[in-house]
């Protein structure tokens, strides 16, 4: 998984690349996440257009960035989810949880 980011509208995007499955790059996005926090930016839209699958670790990583986020006064939201990905969120009920946009420009706006 390779992770980019940018900021836009003093919100970040965050557009992991590849399988989240835990490991090195799980770590890699808590970390970013941390960062981001501590910068006073609490506002954070994952992209997930370009994830090809996640598992249980990918899941809890999501859940966990949420928790964290929301304990900082900010929120997460999940943009462009694939139908593989929103299958696994419906099963896992965790589509009550998140709030998901079809689009970049949606979440941006929901702010």
């Amino acid at each position: 998984m390779k992770i980019n980011h940018h900021e836009e509208s003093g919100i970040v995007i965050i557009a992991p690349k590849g399988k989240i499955m835990g490991g090195p790059e799980s770590t890699a996005l808590h970390d970013l996440l941390h960062d981001l926090i501590e910068q006073k930016k609490t506002s954070v839209i994952i992209d997930l257009a370009k994830v090809d699958w996640m598992n249980s670790t990918g899941l809890g990583l999501l859940i966990s960035g949420l928790t964290t986020l929301r304990k900082a006064g900010g929120e997460l939201k999940l943009a462009n989810v694939t139908d593989k990905i929103q299958s696994l969120l419906t099963i896992t009920k965790l589509v009550t949880v998140f709030k998901s946009f079809d689009s970049i420009d949606e979440a941006v706006k929901s702010f």
